[in-house]
């Protein structure tokens, strides 16, 4: 459908701010984020920034959004770049795709998945469904292993309490993915050591000098374990 010039308009506007708030985030930080820098260095008087975005947490929402997209575009690209290969093969794309993004994004990924900023909460409303489009794509690999007999599903374990019980029910709704209640704990597990390796790299947990040269190849090998944890056949 063709767009107005007001509506290519405001939506040049809207890119705008959102490259130089991404711009702010990485030199200044999440807490030192300010409407009037921004208007500032898109050349306005902070009022006309005002009409767009009307509050610093707006601001935010709108990186945070705009990152969690960022981020699932990537992987969405890498995953559409190996079609056809299997699925351990995929998991490693899959994997590397956001170590990649992160590393070249690192004040977006904190902004993402590092520690809250203080007196902001995200609206679940507008951050929730960019905020797991990844967990998505994890559970779609889990779900085309388990269609392919190429995902081992462990035999099942003691039935989970009402609460976890509950709590798997969630996720198969939100994500109209059925996987058994072990094959959810498997990808919980994978999820938080994935982000997990990927945070103690970008946040500098591994020691001042980094892992160099290596930190591709360590990674590589932690994305094996979870695959196997997983049920996943992978290969490094």
């Amino acid at each position: 459908m063709a767009t107005t010039p007001r509506e290519r308009a405001r939506a040049q506007t809207m890119a705008d701010i959102t490259r130089i708030g991404r711009q702010h985030l990485a030199e200044y930080g999440a807490a030192a984020l300010s409407l009037r820098a921004v208007a500032r260095d898109l050349g306005v008087v902070s009022s006309a920034v005002y009409r767009y975005v009307k509050s610093r947490d707006e601001l935010l929402t709108l990186l945070l959004v705009d990152g969690y997209d960022d981020l699932g575009d990537a992987v969405a690209r890498a995953l559409a770049a190996a079609p056809g290969a299997p699925h351990g093969e995929r998991f490693l794309v899959f994997g590397h795709a956001i170590r990649d993004w992160a590393r070249a994004e690192p004040a977006t990924y904190a902004l993402l998945y590092g520690a809250p900023v203080p007196g902001y909460h995200a609206p679940a409303e507008q951050t929730t469904g960019p905020g797991t489009r990844v967990v998505r794509m994890l559970l779609e690999l889990a779900a085309a292993a388990l269609a392919d007999d190429a995902l081992r599903v462990p035999a099942p374990s003691a039935p989970a309490p009402p609460g976890l019980a509950a709590v798997f029910e969630g996720v198969r709704e939100q994500f109209g993915i059925a996987l058994p209640d072990d094959v959810l704990v498997a990808g919980m597990l994978v999820w938080a050591g994935l982000f997990g390796c990927v945070s103690f790299e970008v946040f500098g947990q591994y020691g001042p000098e980094g892992l160099g040269d290596d930190g591709a190849e360590l990674f590589t090998r932690h994305l094996v374990l979870l695959g196997d944890a997983l049920g996943l056949a992978v290969s490094g």
